[in-house]
């Protein structure tokens, strides 16, 4: 699995990330434009372009004070996850209805929940009743 984000690069090498894995056979969790809007999810639901620029106020306003080094970011927003696979999976049929299959067009967007949901099923595996 191959997880990225567009960031600042171009559409076409975003678009080129996609082809390549596809033609090797690698899936991908993705974001556009980067990775902090899967936090915003969390929160609220968003469809229409955000400049990732503007991600790291919108997390301060709900009270996450994002740090890309904070390796207690998962453990700040875990009892949201739910919420986000929600607002994920509702922007991705908004996106499905617009016709638009070309996730480098699609500002905002990510596939992010369904690695987080393939995660929680391993995590789920390990459990002991």
């Amino acid at each position: 699995m191959c997880v990225f984000d567009r960031d600042s690069f171009t559409l076409k090498n975003y678009a080129r990330a996609f082809e390549l894995a596809h033609a090797n056979n690698i899936r991908t969790a993705w974001t556009n434009e980067a990775f902090k809007f899967w936090y915003l999810l969390h929160f609220d639901y968003f469809d229409s372009a955000i400049s990732r620029n503007q991600y790291a106020k919108k997390l301060s306003e709900r009270g996450l004070e994002y740090d890309k080094a904070d390796r207690y970011v998962y453990e700040k927003v875990k009892a949201n996850q739910e919420t986000a696979i929600g607002n994920a999976k509702r922007l991705e049929r908004h996106w499905n209805d617009s016709g638009c299959k070309l996730p480098e067009l699609e500002n905002c967007s990510t596939n992010v929940h369904k690695l987080v949901e393939f995660l929680n099923e391993l995590a789920d595996l390990g459990k002991v009743d």
